[in-house]
């Protein structure tokens, strides 16, 4: 069994297809997707995606930092809202982080959303999915000064160096998203990966963005997940189903949740 640890399932990418595409990535051994939030206008969405695969898609709930505007408190107070009523069970506070990318002029209140939602993600004894981009530096400088043992979490789509990687796995509570970048001739992580321990890894696609080799370039989905595995046991030279099963276990531990394969 294979676990999208990070799939925007619920996005309107996939509303052409969306029951073929989910039984494409039952047929590929992807039994759960995990679902990251990105702003307000994108939980109702969330929300019914769940609802149509109540056993098998898990909402997160965050403000994804490429959307931390001059509104952005605004947003937080109704993603707070969200988190703190009992009325919907989330498996993680995200996505949240920093995105240099885009937009460097938003840097304090990216990190004023990111640092929030850290300490609600405390507060509530979930796990944190961080996205980052072109902003390792600034965001584990967050990390390193909030970081404690009721911290949790993932760096999302890891494009990182192996020294970061290993700054990432020395806070403790903390595993590295591997997706598609793991299959590109220029992303890099495939000449170190096989030197971090398969414990400090999940995987994920990040559908319908960053699809794999051969399908670079075009709409990513969660059966894709299984061309990431296929690339890991290839860097790890272990069968694919040590993959599955290694990082199916982390996802369980991480999450805190058993993901069943039967249900």
């Amino acid at each position: 069994m294979l676990i999208d640890s990070h799939t925007h399932i619920y996005h309107e990418d996939f509303d052409a297809d969306f029951d073929l595409m989910i039984a494409r990535a039952k047929q590929a051994g992807v039994q759960h997707f995990l679902m990251p939030n990105i702003d307000v206008e994108y939980i109702e969405a969330l929300h019914k995606t769940a609802d149509r695969l109540p056993y098998h898609a898990h909402p997160m709930m965050g403000l994804h930092p490429c959307s931390v505007k001059d509104d952005f408190q605004q947003q937080l107070d109704v993603i707070h809202e969200h988190l703190f009523k009992p009325v919907r069970k989330y498996v993680a506070v995200g996505e949240i982080g920093i995105d240099l990318y885009w937009d460097k002029s938003t840097l304090d209140i990216q990190v004023e959303a990111f640092e929030q939602q850290i300490e609600w993600a405390k507060i509530l004894k979930l796990p944190i999915v961080i996205h980052v981009r072109d902003a390792f530096d600034e965001t584990l400088e967050v990390i390193d000064r909030l970081n404690d043992e009721w911290l949790t979490g993932v760096f999302h789509c890891f494009t990182g160096t192996k020294e970061q990687a290993q700054h990432i796995i020395d806070y403790g509570g903390f595993k590295l998203g591997i997706g598609g970048v793991v299959t590109f001739k220029n992303g890099k992580i495939d000449q170190f990966i096989s030197d971090i321990d398969l414990k400090h890894l999940i995987l994920e696609t990040d559908a319908p963005y960053l699809a794999p080799v051969p399908h670079r370039g075009k709409r990513n989905e969660p059966a894709y997940t299984k061309l990431v595995a296929e690339k890991l046991a290839e860097c790890y030279q272990l069968p694919v189903e040590e993959i599955a099963r290694a990082t199916t276990q982390n996802c369980r531990a991480l999450f805190n949740r058993e993901f069943s394969d039967h249900e």
